[in-house]
């Protein structure tokens, strides 16, 4: 392992399943995907069986707080250290370069781990890592508790750079005929393809480092965005796995009083992707809400007054159009429900984003009782499945630019929370990869 303290990088040792192990059965998807859909859960189970998997060592989102949670938990560490203690897992040292090809567009990242010295997920901080979403606190305790006592991390992570000459990743991505073949393989339910390769030559290492030095400089930073003297570097903003992050971050200001600073639970690992990458584009989250008590479109009304409106349309299309065509210092929010279609526009925002003035009413009218349970939900599709169904709502949110991430986290803070998905749910990142923490 070598560290780049000045940038909050180590170049890790990573475990990869040893030769023979089906690499389609041993990758399942990141955990906070599919929630409201069980189905897709089973079929991965039925798919995997009893072979090796990663899915036999994480814990699915809808199983979290569940009677059945501490079962699976105390299962999956159990067939961590078994599969250890079988050499199930091969170790590498390096930096692993990484293709995911998803309907004809190749996404690129680099598999590195970074400083959680270097991480503060509150809103307003000057680290080098920073949240880019609002982090919900209530959450963080009842991943610890899959985390604590945990053999291995098996991250989902993605981490964006703001790199638009290309220094980073593409480097890898240039010099790929040197790389040494990791794996290459179809990922399983329609997911695309995954590549990956190792970079083990230190002076292509050396130049993915200097890169990354150039983008954390203070004085280029600060002239990039215009901003003060006084401005910190930020030089990793997160895109997906927030609470998988602040998580691992909470577990290592557990134990650092009893372990001292050189400790593997120190650092995560993560795949760095540049958001200048052609084929990343940001999709927006969706809300659902289950079981209602109350009709959250009078209660909406309600509190915005006559800055509320309300319009029909005819179909999920035209909802989409107008949702995603509004301009001005209005906000619009599709709606769907047994009843149809609509499209509500809010005059008087509280949020500089749609997605925040929606969230800022969601939370009061869920603290009101007014409906069981609220999920976020990835694609037009499933919202529409599930929004549909008998004392559901759905709402549609329009996507936001990805060119606007890091200069507003800079300028404004965290976004509010589910702001956006780097993709749809197919396209998150599955489990490969593996390192030790304890």
């Amino acid at each position: 392992m070598r560290n780049y303290p000045h940038l909050g990088v180590q170049v890790p040792d990573v475990l990869l399943p040893r030769q023979g192990v089906d690499l389609q059965k041993w990758a399942v998807i990141a955990v906070d995907q599919f929630t409201s859909q069980p189905e897709y859960w089973q079929q991965v189970e039925e798919t995997v069986g009893d072979a090796p998997s990663t899915y036999h060592l994480i814990l699915p989102e809808g199983k979290l707080g569940t009677p059945e949670e501490p079962a699976i938990v105390e299962k999956a560490q159990a067939k961590m250290k078994e599969y250890l203690a079988q050499g199930l897992l091969e170790s590498i040292e390096g930096m692993v370069y990484v293709e995911r090809t998803v309907d004809g567009k190749t996404r690129r990242g680099l598999i590195m781990a970074l400083d959680l010295e270097n991480y503060d997920y509150h809103k307003g901080s000057s680290t080098l890592i920073r949240a880019t979403e609002g982090t919900i606190l209530e959450r963080i305790p009842p991943r610890m508790r899959i985390r604590r006592g945990a053999q291995l991390e098996l991250p989902h992570i993605l981490v964006l750079i703001d790199d638009p000459d290309h220094t980073v990743v593409e480097v890898a991505q240039k010099n790929l005929s040197s790389l040494e073949p990791l794996y290459d393989f179809e990922l399983m339910a329609g997911s695309g393809h995954l590549r990956g390769f190792l970079v083990k030559d230190l002076g292509l290492e050396e130049q993915i480092i200097k890169g990354l030095e150039k983008l954390a400089d203070p004085e280029q930073f600060r002239q990039k965005y215009g901003l003060n003297s006084d401005a910190s570097p930020l030089l990793f903003a997160m895109g997906d796995g927030n609470h998988s992050l602040a998580t691992a971050k909470a577990i290592w200001e557990e134990l650092k009083p009893h372990v001292g600073m050189d400790h593997p639970a120190r650092y995560a690992l993560v795949e760095v992707e540049n958001i200048h990458d052609e084929a990343m584009h940001f999709e927006p989250i969706h809300r659902v809400l289950f079981n209602i008590k109350a009709d959250p479109l009078p209660a909406m009304q309600e509190k915005f007054g006559d800055q509320y409106r309300l319009d029909p349309v005819g179909s999920v299309e035209e909802m989409v159009q107008r949702v995603n065509g509004q301009t001005g210092p209005q906000q619009a929010v599709g709606v769907i429900s047994e009843q149809g279609y609509g499209v509500i526009t809010i005059g008087a925002p509280t949020s500089n984003l749609a997605v925040g003035t929606l969230q800022n009413f969601l939370d009061e009218f869920m603290e009101a009782g007014g409906a069981e349970k609220i999920d976020y939900v990835h694609g037009l599709d499933a919202l529409t499945e599930l929004g549909r169904k008998p004392c559901c709502v759905g709402f549609y949110l329009p996507p936001m630019p990805k060119e606007e991430l890091f200069k507003t986290v800079i300028l404004d803070g965290a976004l509010p929370r589910k702001t956006f998905s780097m993709g749809e749910a197919k396209e998150k990142r599955f489990y490969m990869e593996a390192r030790r923490i304890a």
